[in-house]
């Protein structure tokens, strides 16, 4: 059962409710053409008011995501194409590919983490550092940490408020991460080295947002993102130029299903000078 949301501010239950209400349909709780709880049930689980309530299925139904019915109900309406974004496997096999990804994500979540600035919750503000220290933790034990890279990154999403920056880290998934293409050829002190300069970006990130400095979470976002992208090229030339190239970039296909063996025959488009590590 869900917690009631009446803790939260009142200028963001709507909001809350939203997503909460967003995340069933998502997960599949509710079907397209299913029914939605009536108000006074929602009322009642959720501890808000009607005008709560009413607020909330009214966004929903701005979103795509539900259609009323006069004298019937509300229902999850059919896949709304922006909620249905999807980038398919076959979209995420070569650097050029990923790179892609990258870009489209320094836009959209640079924005995010201004908007997270703005408006993230003292709770929000738990679930980021709590993504961190598990990342960190993972780093320390020499696990990788792409879970919690993504739930920062989705965590991040949340706090900004608005459904459609969620919706759409949920449509990535954690094979955003795209780390094992970046770093199947480091030893493990080279590893640790890379994830430990990859969490102090987000910790930038962090900083600002907890400050509630927009453009200086914007700024450490595109920062990070751009790092991000930069790093790939730079792992690519370093594997295209390194010896025995063939057999370990075929090791690193077999290894992570991708297409990356390939990336010296499909080029990055355009130059991309290194940005110095952070």
């Amino acid at each position: 059962m869900n917690r009631p949301l009446g803790i939260a501010r009142p200028r963001n239950l709507a909001q809350h409710l939203v997503e909460q209400l967003g995340q069933r349909i998502r997960d599949g709780a509710w079907a397209v053409g299913e029914r939605l709880p009536t108000e006074s049930a929602l009322v009642a689980e959720f501890g808000v008011s009607r005008t709560v309530v009413r607020e909330a299925i009214s966004k929903l139904q701005a979103a795509g995501r539900v259609v009323t019915r006069h004298g019937v109900g509300t229902f999850v309406a059919e896949a709304a194409e922006g909620w249905d974004f999807r980038v398919q496997p076959h979209e995420r096999g070569t650097l050029q590919d990923v790179i892609a990804v990258l870009e489209l994500r320094i836009g959209v979540e640079s924005e995010a983490a201004a908007l997270a600035a703005m408006r993230r919750t003292p709770e929000q503000l738990l679930a980021l550092r709590a993504a961190l220290d598990a990342f960190g933790q993972a780093v320390e034990e020499g696990r990788d940490a792409v879970a919690s890279d993504f739930q920062f990154h989705r965590e991040l999403a949340r706090a900004a408020h608005n459904p459609h920056f969620e919706a759409l880290m949920d449509s990535f998934g954690v094979q955003v991460i795209p780390r094992a293409r970046l770093t199947p050829h480091l030893s493990d002190s080279a590893h640790q080295a890379y994830l430990r300069r990859v969490n102090t970006e987000h910790e930038s990130i962090l900083d600002a947002v907890a400050a509630q400095d927009p453009d200086g979470a914007r700024a450490a976002m595109r920062t990070h993102l751009v790092n991000s992208r930069e790093r790939r090229r730079r792992a690519a030339d370093e594997a295209a130029s390194a010896p025995g190239t063939g057999a370990a970039l075929a090791a690193a296909q077999a290894a992570t299903g991708t297409l990356d063996a390939g990336l010296p025959t499909r080029p990055a488009a355009g130059p991309g000078a290194a940005l110095p590590a952070r």
